[in-house]
């Protein structure tokens, strides 16, 4: 066997097991997208509001933004965070405060639910970009499926957004996949021209 061959198969299956590893990483993890606000306190009735809103099934696109722009809130491809305020308990003489993070599971509805022109107003339209892009899955559609909907929801002012870890994750893991899937491409190649070099041998 050709050492060439050996250690293009070799590297092939280093790089597709970490690809592999890094993607399963990142979609099981909730920071492909972050926003980072001040710190609110959740005592307004506004804020109550927006909270139990929040943990509903029946959210739509435009509530659940909402307080992921108001809670430092994380995005990934099945759920979406939010970070609780530190609140103060009154537990007979004692006090107790505490932070916490609150998450609800995208349901497969979600997944595949319609983008309207104007986030949150179902009379608005449907926006078949957004819509379009956001269910093809892909680190690309996703950048451009972010890009599209803070051009519809603007974020508040002190708030800020980036994409996390999990996304970085994400786009390392593509093109090591390429890589593999060229190694191995080459390797079968060389693999199967040593093969028919030996058999034209042995036929002479």
């Amino acid at each position: 066997m050709d050492n060439r061959f050996a250690t293009a198969f070799v590297i092939a299956c280093v790089l597709s097991l970490i690809s592999t590893i890094y993607m399963a990483a990142s979609i099981g993890t909730d920071f492909w997208y972050e926003y980072r606000s001040p710190v609110q306190e959740n005592s307004s009735d506004l804020n109550k509001s927006i909270l139990e809103e929040f943990s509903t099934d029946e959210a739509d696109e435009k509530t659940y933004y909402d307080a992921l722009f108001r809670y430092s809130g994380t995005v990934g491809l099945w759920r979406r965070c939010i970070t609780l305020p530190k609140t103060t308990h009154t537990l007979t003489d004692s006090t107790e405060s505490f932070e916490g993070t609150r998450c609800m599971s995208f349901t497969l509805n979600e997944q595949f639910m319609e983008k309207f022109v104007d986030p949150g107003n179902h009379n608005s339209g449907i926006d078949l970009l957004r819509t379009c892009l956001c269910t093809l899955g892909s680190v690309s559609c996703y950048v451009a499926g972010i890009e599209l909907l803070h051009q519809k929801l603007v974020l508040p002012e002190n708030v800020s957004g980036e994409f996390g870890w999990s996304f970085c994750l994400a786009c390392v893991s593509a093109p090591l996949q390429f890589m593999a899937s060229a190694l191995f491409i080459w390797a079968a190649h060389t693999n199967r021209k040593e093969y028919t070099l030996m058999k034209a041998y042995r036929v002479a």
